[in-house]
């Protein structure tokens, strides 16, 4: 097939002409090949009319009874466990790496030699040098390239975004933000798995969940400047398939001080230990004209509290319904009340990345390109060296 793109017609009042059609090719199947393959097979119909229509090529993974069973409950049209072989396909035009940490770095280098349009998964890398020449792969093959920070993609969280944009906070005080789960506490019995290994995670719950509240503080308040953390470990060894038990080298747990470089303060803290705590992604900035709060958990409220607007009787943080047609992506869902989920966060980041493709757009500031992702993993280095040497490191990029 060639590599070029084709076009579909499509039918519906407000549709207008042809949108193009590009070839998607999935590394990985489980989590993370669900939920991006479940967005590409919704975005056409729902952010319509579509810039573009993804058309499900193939999908890569190292068990084929797996990988097979996955391209058919998904609808690719074949299936690879090489994922060279994936990059070699012609009619693959973007590849969306999803796989575990320690296969970003080469397949996305190769893909971007190849020139392919790359979507990869958060962190972009095992660590801040490993991301440094992904970046400079996709720099030099000038190709589009984002990572997967879906919850820059909330419509709450863009609404945050776009309050303090407009100056609406005034002079920004604080960030604060949490990130907890429980599912490695010790009564989930969970085993020695790839993300409590360093040769592969690169980190623990700072890779796995900090990143993406570093992502945030970096999203609505700016870069920071300078870090102290502490981390921990609470189980050092687990039982791994053959029933060895295996050093843990990754942490379970972080607590970070972050100063920003508009003199902002925040802290950012995350952990896979907090009992009761499912998917708890909360935040609070603060300024000097108001405070936002969000949780996760509830991601289409967003509090909001804003000084001297309301006689001091009634003063407080106010609730409100992120669901309005003018709130963002909000028009292409549901009519106002009906809420959206956690899942259609990846429709709205790939349609985002699918502009940036057909029309030349650039992927940031609201998308995160690899040059944030590059500059996640600097401070997630950072917040890792400061804990080890029990010091305050500067963030260099």
């Amino acid at each position: 097939m060639s590599d070029q793109v084709g076009f579909v017609t499509m039918a519906g009042p407000k549709a207008q002409g042809h949108a193009p059609e590009i070839g998607v090719g999935m590394l990985g199947y489980a989590f993370m090949g669900k939920a991006h393959s479940n967005a590409f097979k919704k975005l056409p119909y729902m952010m319509y009319p579509p810039v573009a229509v993804p058309k499900l090529v193939a999908i890569c993974g190292r068990d084929e009874q797996a990988t097979r069973a996955a391209a058919e409950r998904y609808g690719y049209q074949r299936y690879y466990t090489d994922w060279r072989a994936l990059l070699d396909d012609d009619a693959v035009q973007l590849f969306d790496n999803g796989g575990p940490n320690d296969t970003h770095a080469e397949p996305c280098i190769v893909a971007a030699h190849k020139g392919k349009h790359i979507l990869c998964e958060k962190p972009l890398a095992r660590t801040a040098q490993e991301a440094a020449g992904m970046l400079e792969a996709v720099t030099k093959a000038g190709v589009k390239h984002a990572v997967a920070f879906n919850y820059r993609f909330v419509p709450a969280i863009r609404l945050a975004r776009e309050l303090i944009e407009q100056g609406r906070l005034g002079q920004i005080y604080h960030y604060r933000a949490v990130y907890l789960q429980e599912w490695i506490m010790p009564h989930y019995k969970m085993g020695y798995i790839w993300r409590v290994d360093k040769r592969i995670a690169g980190s623990g719950a700072l890779g796995d969940l900090g990143a993406h509240i570093i992502d945030l503080a970096r999203f609505l308040v700016g870069e920071p400047r300078r870090v102290s953390a502490a981390t921990q470990t609470f189980i050092p060894e687990r039982r791994d398939g053959s029933g060895a038990m295996k050093k843990v080298d990754v942490d379970d747990a972080f607590v970070a001080t972050v100063e920003f470089e508009n003199g902002a303060l925040g802290s950012v803290e995350a952990t896979r230990f907090a009992a009761g705590r499912k998917n708890f992604n909360s935040f609070e900035v603060n300024g000097e004209k108001g405070s936002l709060h969000f949780n996760m958990e509830r991601l289409n409220e967003l509090e909001v509290f804003w000084v001297g607007e309301e006689p001091k009787e009634t003063q407080g943080f106010h609730q409100i319904n992120v669901s309005e047609s003018y709130h963002p992506w909000c028009s292409n869902w549901w009519p106002q009340g009906h809420i959206i989920g956690w899942e259609h966060t990846f429709v709205h980041e790939i349609n985002h990345l699918l502009d940036a493709i057909v029309n030349d757009k650039p992927v940031a500031p609201y998308g995160a390109d690899f040059v944030d992702g590059y500059r996640n993993a600097v401070i997630c280095d950072a917040i890792a060296q400061s804990a080890l040497d029990g010091r305050r490191v500067e963030v260099k990029y």
